[in-house]
C-alpha cells in the first residue's frame, strides 16, 4: 500500500503522513522544505520517499506526477496550501496568485492526473484538504475562502461523477475549522476560538475517508456553525465571518 501526501512537512499533512504509516502505508512526502520533510520522515516507520517541490509552480505538479505515476498510488492527499489575512485591495497580488496556484491549480492538476489512473485501475482514494471556509464567503481572508470553495465544490462534483459510473474510486474533502498548525503564522493572524489538535484532525480525516465519507468536518462546534449558517442571510453570514477574521488579526498583533 502506498500514499502520496503534499504539504507533509508540518501540521495536518505531517500528521496524516505519520498516521498513514501507522496504518501500514509506504509514503511519498512532498513539500518545499526538505529539512522539515526529513523531520517528518524520522517519525515514519514504513518506507518513505522525500520529494522537495514548490507546487505553486504548475510545471512541478506535472513533474511530480511523471515521477510517481507508475508507483501504484493507493491514496493521494492534497494538503499543501496557505492563506493571507487582509482587505482584498491591500494584499500583494503576487502572493495571492501564488496562493491560488497552490490551493487550486496544484490540487486540480494532481487530482485529475492521479484520478484518471485510479479510475482505470478501479481503486484508490483521494483526500483533498479544504476547510470549513469552503462553505462560506470570507471577508479579510477572502481569496483563501474562495480557493477552498473551489476545492470543496469541485471534489463534490467528482464524487457524484464516480458514483454515477459505479467506480470503486473514492474522493473526500476534509473541511476543518481552526487547527493548531503553522497556518496563522503564514497568514498573519491568530485564532480567537479553540483550535483542534492537528493529530486528531489527521486521524479523523483519514478514518472517515476510508469509510468513504464525502464531506469530513471534524469537531462539533464547526459542524453546528455550518449547519446554522444555512438559516441566516448572506449579509448576516458576511458580518459574522468579518467579525471573526477581524478578531484574528487583532489578536495576532
Amino acid at each position: 500500500m502506498k500514499a502520496l501526501v503534499t504539504g507533509a512537512s508540518s501540521g495536518i499533512g505531517k500528521d496524516i503522513a505519520i498516521y498513514l504509516s501507522k496504518l501500514g502505508y509506504d509514503l511519498i512526502l512532498v513539500s518545499r522544505d526538505i529539512n522539515k520533510l526529513k523531520e517528518t520522515a524520522e517519525e515514519i516507520k514504513t518506507n518513505v520517499v522525500l520529494y522537495p517541490a514548490d507546487l505553486s509552480r504548475k510545471e512541478n505538479c506535472f513533474k511530480l506526477y511523471d515521477n510517481f505515476k507508475n508507483e501504484d498510488i493507493d491514496i493521494l492527499v492534497n494538503n499543501a496550501g496557505f492563506g493571507l489575512f487582509g482587505n482584498t485591495w491591500e494584499l500583494d497580488i503576487d502572493k495571492e496568485l501564488k496562493m491560488i496556484d497552490l490551493n487550486i491549480v496544484a490540487v486540480h492538476i494532481l487530482t485529475k492526473l492521479f484520478l484518471k489512473d485510479m479510475v482505470e485501475k478501479d481503486k484508490g482514494y483521494i483526500l483533498n484538504v479544504a476547510s470549513s471556509a469552503g462553505f462560506l464567503a470570507g471577508p479579510i481572508l477572502n481569496t483563501y475562502y474562495a480557493t477552498k470553495n473551489y476545492v470543496t465544490k469541485w471534489t463534490m462534483g467528482i464524487y457524484e461523477e464516480l458514483r454515477k459510473v459505479k467506480s470503486n474510486v473514492h474522493v473526500s474533502c476534509l473541511c476543518p475549522g481552526p487547527v493548531n498548525t503553522n497556518f496563522n503564522k503564514v497568514a498573519g493572524g491568530s485564532f480567537n476560538m479553540k483550535a483542534l489538535d492537528s493529530k486528531y484532525v489527521a486521524r479523523y480525516g483519514i478514518d472517515k475517508m476510508l469509510k468513504r465519507k464525502l464531506i469530513i468536518v471534524p469537531g462539533i462546534t464547526v459542524k453546528l456553525g455550518l449547519f446554522f449558517n444555512r438559516f441566516i442571510s448572506n449579509r448576516m453570514s458576511l458580518k459574522i465571518v468579518y467579525r471573526i477574521q477581524k478578531k484574528k488579526i487583532e489578536k495576532g498583533e
